[in-house]
């Protein structure tokens, strides 16, 4: 007979039993009202695996005393989904006459036309739509299906709340104890995923039982049990944070050798190279911006190229323009500016736009002003409006920018202090 898995036999019954997400299930929470009123809606569940995606849609349909129809888009088509509507539609003219909840695992992975099927059918209230998905919404599911339903923000599992799963795991696989400094390893390795959780205790339980170990279970064993897998890091502790934060400091201290030793040691603790490449895009633009514009060309570039080839390939990019980051001028006016012209406008007034810089779209529009006096630059010698002033009436001439003689930047510099030759300023 075959052994139900522990992750399916600790899958709560009840709303109340769910582990995590409280912004969605604590007292007042969409979802809360939802369950306690038992008035279905169609939504999108957006969060990283291991959360509780699929378990709340099939807390939803036991909620709303609804049938269950759940289609995977890994490996279901407009077949599955003609036949998810056959279903609902024998449900709906049935004696008992029950509402169906369809749920879409993975929605992202159905294309255009795949996710158009929906649609007529949850506007005729033939069922209640619940899709399910780790990326963006706002990128991967169609905008008519998006308006049509309620997106649900999920979120990893805090370190308490996998420390209260992982005691119920314990006890319910007969588990021996784990000891302090094991029990954090193993949480860190779950890395806020449920699942990756209780599949960890089934596996340390068996382990333990076959070598017939008594608690507490050490850090050491816990090590050599799970291998290599342990290597990975709860992207929201400190080591996470310290990793990336070493990274960032060798790129901009320029040290090409120590940069890539991190960045290994961030692929090889099981990061998603997608958010490296994102980090890197951030470091070209905050730490070299227009000392080396190409950096962030080159960052953006091993982006797509990473999203194009994965793993391992993939991974090559990523390294060259970690190098190139780091041995590149660096500059961080642009961020400073930036953060400056920031905060200028957070503390000043809302000041009104001169006329003579307005568009004059309509007849009105010129009659009030608007335009006049507008000096266009490119009728101007050296396609400068010498004397020119492009800030607000009687607002002061500000100064954020102030670029270092580094790089392009330098090129930059005299361009502006020509400029200011020239406007007389």
């Amino acid at each position: 007979m075959t052994q139900v898995p522990l992750a399916e036999r600790l899958r709560p019954r009840h709303w109340s039993e769910v582990v995590g997400q409280q912004q969605l299930l604590g007292p007042g929470m969409p979802l809360r009202v939802a369950f306690e009123s038992r008035r279905p809606h169609s939504c999108i569940l957006w969060g990283p695996p291991g959360v509780g995606k699929t378990t709340l849609a099939r807390l939803m349909s036991q909620a709303f005393d609804a049938e269950f129809v759940a289609i995977s888009a890994v490996m279901g088509g407009v077949k599955d989904i003609r036949e998810a509507v056959e279903r609902a539609q024998q449900a709906a003219s049935g004696l008992m006459s029950r509402h169906t909840l369809v749920f879409v695992d993975e929605v992202h992975r159905f294309n255009k036309s795949q996710q158009d099927a929906f649609l007529p059918y949850i506007e005729s209230g033939l069922f209640t739509w619940v899709g399910a998905t780790t990326e963006n919404p706002s990128f991967e599911v169609n905008s008519a299906l998006l308006s049509r339903s309620v997106v649900y923000v999920l979120e990893s599992l805090s370190c308490d709340d996998l420390a209260l799963l992982a005691q119920r795991a314990i006890e319910a696989s007969g588990c021996p104890e784990f000891d302090p400094q094991a029990l954090d390893r193993l949480l860190g390795f779950a890395d806020g995923d449920a699942r990756r959780l209780i599949n960890a205790v089934e596996t340390l339980s068996h382990a333990a039982q076959a070598q017939q170990l008594s608690a507490p279970l050490g850090s050491d064993w816990l090590e050599k049990t799970l291998g290599q897998q342990l290597r990975r890091f709860d992207k929201k502790g400190d080591q996470f944070h310290d990793l990336i934060s070493a990274l960032h400091k060798s790129v901009r201290g320029s040290d090409p050798d120590a940069a890539l030793y991190w960045m290994v040691r961030m692929l090889d603790g099981g990061v998603d190279p997608l958010y490296l490449a994102r980090r890197l895009v951030r470091m070209a633009v905050e730490d070299i911006g227009l000392a080396d514009p190409r950096a962030l060309q080159l960052a953006l570039a091993a982006t797509e190229t990473y999203e194009r080839l994965g793993s391992p390939e993939g991974e090559l990019a990523l390294a060259e323009s970690v190098v190139y980051l780091a041995v590149a001028a660096k500059s961080n006016a642009v961020y400073q500016a930036y953060n400056q012209a920031r905060d200028w406008v957070k503390r000043d007034g809302t000041r009104p736009v001169p006329l003579r810089f307005r568009g004059a779209h309509t007849r009105l529009m010129k009659d009030l002003g608007y335009g006049q006096g507008y000096r266009y630059a490119h009728d101007e010698p050296d396609a400068v409006a010498a004397g020119e002033r492009y800030w607000p009436d009687e607002m002061q001439a500000q100064s954020f920018y102030e670029p270092t003689n580094r790089g392009l930047e330098a090129k930059i510099r005299e361009k502006l202090e020509w400029l200011k030759g020239k406007k007389g300023s």
